[in-house]
């Protein structure tokens, strides 16, 4: 059962910045619910103000500006999946906002909503981390960028200050020849293990520029997985793809996978190799 909050209209991020500052752990950012009305229901949390941030103008917005894109973190999955702007230069974001949940849920969730509550199982910090995006938190006249593989801390638990509200995502445009790539596996409603992958190649195609690697849902939060880049970036197409099992054994290991209803830890060290090498073949077909 829901118990009784107090509900903040603020119309502006000053406003809720103050707000949260004012009123500390007793206080909580709303924009969607989808998780946090739920885990208030369940009584697993419970907050006496909720600041609903859905008044503030502005943050629903998705803009290029030079090789950038910038997400307003009041966008929907819905809007985000619909989005012209995505499906031409993002649209591996797409697909994944495409399957987000349910139809409900990407009505009325927000991609604000979903980094800032941390679910372990949420699949887009995953993806945010391989491009390379930035998070921008704000508060009063300050703000600031956190690169999204510092932004996780742990379950349910982000680098935002009490009083910062994140406003928008910057996620960088991946440069030609590229491929992105994220894939999912889970036989519940979320996720049990999630991985993308970000290839650039040289304008030959043969050999691997860049490389970025993510791993998700099978541990308590999204991380990128260096060590396994590094086996990887620099080396020819044909030398990669014979390091991409060892690759896969280093992401497996980097998860962090627990093990919980949604299989067992070394479950899902397995299924974080097969990812990877299917999502490695994805993105460079991307880039023929």
């Amino acid at each position: 059962m829901l118990r009784r909050f107090r509900l903040e209209e603020p119309t502006t991020v000053a406003e809720v910045a103050e707000l949260l500052g004012r009123f500390g752990d007793s206080a909580k950012v709303y924009a969607g619910g989808t998780e946090l009305l739920l885990a208030m229901k369940e009584g697993l949390v419970q907050f006496e103000r909720l600041v609903n941030v859905k008044g503030v103008s502005g943050l629903n917005d998705v803009k290029q500006n030079n090789g950038d894109i910038h997400i307003g973190a009041l966008c929907t999955h819905h809007e985000l999946e619909n989005s012209p702007i995505l499906k031409e230069k993002l649209p591996a974001l797409v697909k994944l906002e495409e399957n987000v949940a349910n139809v409900r849920v990407r009505q009325v969730g927000t991609l604000g909503g979903n980094l800032c509550f941390a679910e372990p199982h949420a699949d887009p910090g995953t993806l945010l981390i391989a491009l390379g995006a930035r998070l921008v938190a704000e508060k009063g006249d300050r703000n600031r960028e956190i690169p999204a593989e510092s932004f996780f801390v742990d379950a349910y638990e982000t680098s935002l200050e009490p009083d910062e509200v994140l406003t928008q995502i910057i996620v960088p445009v991946p440069a030609q020849p590229a491929g992105v790539c994220y894939m999912k596996f889970g036989y519940l409603e979320r996720p049990s293990v999630g991985l993308a992958v970000m290839v650039n190649l040289n304008t030959g195609r043969t050999e691997i520029d860049d490389i970025r690697i993510a791993v998700g849902c099978a541990g308590p939060a999204p991380k990128r997985v260096a060590e396994a880049e590094g086996l990887l970036k620099g080396r020819s197409v044909d030398e990669a793809t014979q390091n991409i099992s060892q690759a896969g054994e280093m992401s497996g290991r980097a998860s962090q996978a627990i093990s919980d209803l949604h299989g067992a830890q070394d479950y899902k060290e397995h299924i974080v190799q097969v990812l990877l090498k299917r999502s490695f073949q994805n993105a460079l077909s991307q880039c023929a």
